[in-house]
């Protein structure tokens, strides 16, 4: 099963920014203006758009999710939700540090 890396390669595999933006209710102007960053309540939608194979941690691993048992969701853990009340997650790194 394929991991995608960034938005870019999820975006074009659904279709395109417009495509996405239809699958979700929103213009294609804010599927371009999320920059790599999805927010945290788009992504259990990109996750089954994906049909799994994307997960909502891959998307936002810095977000708190819980796996919820529901046998027609395409993840093997079930749905994800947010866990609101967990406490903060540490920063996770940004890119490559550059030698110099």
């Amino acid at each position: 099963m394929p991991y995608y890396v960034g938005m870019s390669e999820l975006i074009t595999t659904l279709g395109g920014p417009t495509a996405v933006a239809r699958m979700l209710g929103i213009k294609a102007p804010s599927v371009i203006g999320w920059a790599g960053r999805v927010p945290p309540d788009r992504c259990p939608h990109l996750e089954r758009a994906a049909a799994g194979r994307v997960t909502c941690e891959q998307l936002r691993p810095d977000v708190h999710w819980q796996r919820v048992p529901d046998p027609d969701w395409p993840h093997p853990g079930g749905r994800p939700c947010i866990d609101v009340a967990a406490p903060p997650l540490p920063a996770q790194p940004t890119g490559a540090a550059h030698a110099g």
